[in-house]
């Protein structure tokens, strides 16, 4: 991994574009760090499981190189720990990426898939049941003591912080809306305490200071513990973010604010200029399609919005190194498993688009994952096995051995040791069910800018459904859109997306040129079961989202699509008329807006049915 370190060079006002970002502020200087020589009295517990320590970043990429600028968490973590390059988050953007994160279940399963209510939010969590059904409460259960600060949910407000408090948490520091995305005027709610306005200071460095404090109350609660700790960076600055939706004008997202000691880093970086950044040709489905190239101007404030999103970066790699530091002083840093993750990736210029996320290119939903701990070798950077959200919770549930919180988890522990690793190389699922609704936010000063010359507040009928497939010899992303267009790329040979390979409805349109089909196989083979298999995963319960196949194959003979392209079902596939497809573009998940539910089950003799999900 390349490293780019703080040079301490000036970033010049008078670089192209960065009239558009805003500057950072003045800020007081951070409270002074606790001493790490704290000595704290005996802080062993009889009970030896494993502490487990989240870090949570906001919007973090994995493709846009964010995790180069962060030497700390690669000295801390990545360097003493395994990094899983094929982590997905299942739906990219930030309150249903993290329900799924903490209850370990798909977002059409917590039926929370927005920011807002009435289809997400605190609110709709708690309306689902949530609030005595998610991960803290199953390990209090298990005997741990559970931490959490920084931003939980969006829509978690001044106003309803109380109504009711989330439950399972020993002690919490809640960034509450609708200040929590401001860097500059952050506001806190500890335990049942009031609401705590910090204005004028930095939020992650009151972060920081929040989560050693918490950290010490770990310690000293002298049974294994749980700690979140969730910084806003690199997300978007908002002043302020609105708690129920409204007219467009009620968003205002401009450039992340780093601390005043790193706003002179990293002058020189700018966006990747890969295949995919501002190309010539329109790519995409939907509205995506119909973006108009990015102009001079744009691309200018976008470079200056990346460096900015860098520059938020530093405190938190600070913060990274601050909390590891403080397990080494404890004496429990090697018993204690660092998670390292975002909720979901990001993209800026990628397909003509504004900076933001909430679309299934492989930088909005491919996240990072970094994890440090008891028996898991360090320095391991090459990974490749398919991991999601769905699969946090299970992973901390095992690690804390923990007896409650198993039923109907849509995800499966995550193998962390080599000898797991290997164990699991060839059974181990190859597919990330991958879900939107809505609508996409162009974030930053200008909005999404039309081919026909409308200029557009947001990104209508951005619902989809869709699949990564990851397995021996295919690399492959298949969608359904709401509009009933559908995409479908080689990754192998198309890692940016440009090549639409599904054929056109339309005789005048012709798919993208590829070098060859996926496996060499016509794509009348091939899109049947991407279909068959999405039909499972878009509606999937509890195991069948573990192993799909299991439902349209019971006589478990087909674990992967390898084993579904075999020649003898092509009779079946080719005999499927249900597809997956959608009756209307909805703001949320309207199962009868979604199409046929019911799956194709393939039966020994041609005697073909459906499948319960």
């Amino acid at each position: 991994m390349k490293i780019y370190l703080s040079l301490g060079l000036t970033l010049s006002l008078a670089t192209a574009g960065l009239h558009a970002v805003e500057q950072p502020q003045p800020q007081p200087q951070p409270q002074q760090q606790s001493p790490l020589n704290l000595n704290p009295p005996n802080p062993k517990s009889k009970d030896n499981r494993s502490n487990i320590v989240v870090i949570l970043t906001d919007d973090q990429d994995v493709h846009l190189h964010s995790l180069d600028y962060m030497p700390l968490l690669k000295k801390h973590i990545s360097d003493k720990g395994t990094s899983y390059k094929r982590h997905y988050c299942t739906t990219a953007i930030c309150c249903p990426s993290r329900v799924t994160l903490w209850t370990g279940k798909n977002a059409h399963n917590t039926n929370v898939t927005d920011v807002f209510p009435p289809y997400g939010g605190y609110p709709k969590f708690v309306a689902q049941g949530f609030n005595e059904n998610w991960l803290p409460v199953w390990l209090q259960k298990a005997g741990y003591s559970t931490f959490y600060t920084g931003k939980l949910f969006n829509a978690h407000t001044v106003s309803n912080y109380n109504n009711p408090f989330p439950s399972g948490w020993t002690s919490s520091d809640f960034l509450l809306d609708p200040h929590t995305y401001q860097y500059l005027n952050a506001t806190f709610q500890r335990n049942t305490d009031a609401p705590v306005s910090h204005e004028g200071e930095y939020s992650t460095d009151v972060l920081a200071q929040k989560a050693y404090g918490l950290l010490s109350e770990g310690i000293h609660s002298k049974k294994p513990f749980f700690l979140t700790v969730a910084p806003i960076a690199p997300h978007s600055d908002v002043k302020p973010f609105p708690t129920i939706p409204g007219k467009d004008h009620e968003v205002h997202m401009t450039a992340p604010i780093p601390a005043a000691r790193h706003a002179h880093l990293f002058p020189s970086a700018r966006v990747p200029r890969t295949a995919n950044f501002n190309p010539d040709t329109p790519s995409g489905a939907s509205w995506i399609k119909n973006l108009a190239k990015l102009t001079p101007e744009v691309i200018a404030y976008n470079d200056a919005f990346y460096r900015a999103r860098l520059q938020a970066l530093q405190a938190v790699d600070e913060l990274v190194e601050g909390i590891v530091q403080r397990l080494d002083e404890y004496g429990v840093l090697e018993n204690t498993y660092v998670i390292y993750s975002a909720d979901n990736g990001y993209h800026i210029s990628q397909h003509r688009l504004n900076p933001g996320k909430e679309c299934g290119f492989e930088e909005d939903i491919n996240v990072p994952l970094i994890i440090r701990g008891p028996g898991i070798s360090a320095g391991k950077e090459e990974v490749d096995l398919v991991t999601a959200h769905t699969d946090i919770a299970p992973t901390i549930l095992k690690l804390a051995g923990a007896e409650t919180g198993w039923e109907g988890l849509d995800g499966s522990p995550i193998p962390l040791g080599d000898e797991e690793i290997e164990d699991v190389r060839e059974t181990r699922q190859e597919h990330v069910n991958v879900e939107f609704w809505g609508r996409s936010i162009p974030e930053g000063i200008y909005k999404f800018s039309l081919d026909d010359g409308k200029v557009v507040a947001y990104g209508l009928n951005n619902t989809y459904k869709a699949l990564r497939v990851i397995g021996r010899g295919y690399n492959l992303y298949y969608a359904v859109w709401c509009t009933n267009e559908h995409e479908l790329y080689d990754l192998t040979t198309d890692p940016n997306q440009l090549h639409n390979l599904y054929p056109s409805p339309s005789p005048s349109l012709k798919p993208s040129p590829s070098p060859s089909p996926p496996l060499n196989l016509p794509l009348t083979a091939l899109i049947p079961r991407l279909d068959a298999l999405l039909m499972v995963t878009k509606s999937c319960k509890g195991q069948t989202c573990i192993d799909p196949w299991s439902v349209i194959h019971p006589a478990g003979d087909v674990k992967t699509l390898g084993h579904a392209l075999a020649r003898k079902f092509d009779a079946f596939y080719e005999s499927v008329r249900k597809r997956v497809g959608f009756t209307k573009c909805e703001l949320g998940y309207i199962v009868e807006s979604e199409g046929a539910q019911e799956a194709v089950v393939y039966r020994e003799g041609g005697e073909y049915g459906g499948g319960e999900l």
